[in-house]
């Protein structure tokens, strides 16, 4: 009996997470703060929550993270900047686009090589991009730049993968060490953060007065949309395989254009729906593969 609760209760903490990391773009466009300022304050209060809520985050702390910290807090930041500038479709898809430099960095990084499947995943991925980049789309209330905020999604993006390869090579080199799930992944999440406040802070410091609806929702992305969703997915992981999670995980691209939709009334361009469709085949078609091969 305990061993079905115990992934029964991974699977929601793990749908969970991926619903509250769903809510950042629209909640980001929710306050009249400009990104730099709306970036360094969630980072500094997720930050700082996670290391009075989480005792994993305030040990294992290493050197090693350093790098990590940088490309996760660069994510984190352009991730901010993006859903200012197009829309929370775009981003988040873009964003989900990061396995494409992942295989394309492995083998030089990490030495592990292209399998054929991968490399049919790659063109998938690269299609959906092209639709997003090449098609015209016009400018709106919750996303004015449209084309210069696509370019910062994809830079988060890669980010994003650059953290991932950071975490698999140290785990690779020490295995009780930054990949192991409650190892030192947490830290790494906490410095990065930090890191993003850090660079933010000049801009925050030109803040003369903050609405109570930005301070709610500064407070809602970085104690919730942050430092609870990440909270629920370190739990999650101690007790599922990292192919499930990240099939579970596939709900946050799914519902983020919902609900800047529903908030804000967002359109999502047609061409851009189909490149979000292409990128998210291509990313759970893998793991779906791995899940039922015999």
């Amino acid at each position: 009996m305990s061993s079905a609760v115990g992934p029964g209760l991974a699977r929601l903490q793990v749908v969970g997470a991926a619903v509250l990391f769903s809510t950042g773009g629209a909640a980001v466009k929710a306050t009249e703060l400009d990104g730099w300022q709306v970036a360094g304050l969630r980072a500094g209060i997720a930050a700082l929550f996670l290391v009075l809520a989480a005792p994993v985050a305030r040990r294992g702390w290493s050197l090693r993270q350093v790098p990590i910290s940088l490309a996760f807090g660069a994510a984190l930041l352009l991730f901010v900047l993006a859903n200012k500038l197009t829309t929370a479709a775009n981003t988040i898809f873009l964003v989900s686009a990061s396995p494409l430099y992942v295989l394309l960095l492995s083998p030089w990084l990490l030495q592990e090589h292209l399998r054929r499947r991968e490399v049919v995943m790659l063109v998938l991925i690269a299609a959906g991009m092209g639709l997003f980049l090449l098609a015209p789309e016009a400018s709106q209330a919750t996303a004015p730049e449209p084309a210069t905020g696509n370019w910062l999604a994809v830079a988060s993006g890669l980010a994003w993968a650059l953290t991932v390869i950071g975490i698999r090579f140290l785990s690779r080199e020490r295995p009780d060490g930054v990949g192991t799930p409650g190892g030192g992944s947490m830290p790494a999440v906490v410095l990065g953060n930090a890191l993003v406040f850090a660079v933010c802070l000049p801009r925050i410091a030109e803040l003369s007065a903050m609405t109570s609806k930005d301070a709610l929702v500064l407070l809602f992305l970085g104690v919730i949309q942050i430092g609870v969703a990440y909270m629920l997915l370190t739990a999650a992981m101690r007790r599922l395989p990292a192919i499930e999670a990240s099939l579970l995980l596939m709900a946050e691209p799914v519902l983020s254009p919902i609900w800047a939709w529903w908030l804000h009334g967002e359109a999502v361009a047609a061409l851009a729906l189909a490149g979000g469709a292409l990128i998210l085949a291509a990313t759970a078609l893998p793991a779906v593969y791995e899940a039922w091969r015999p």
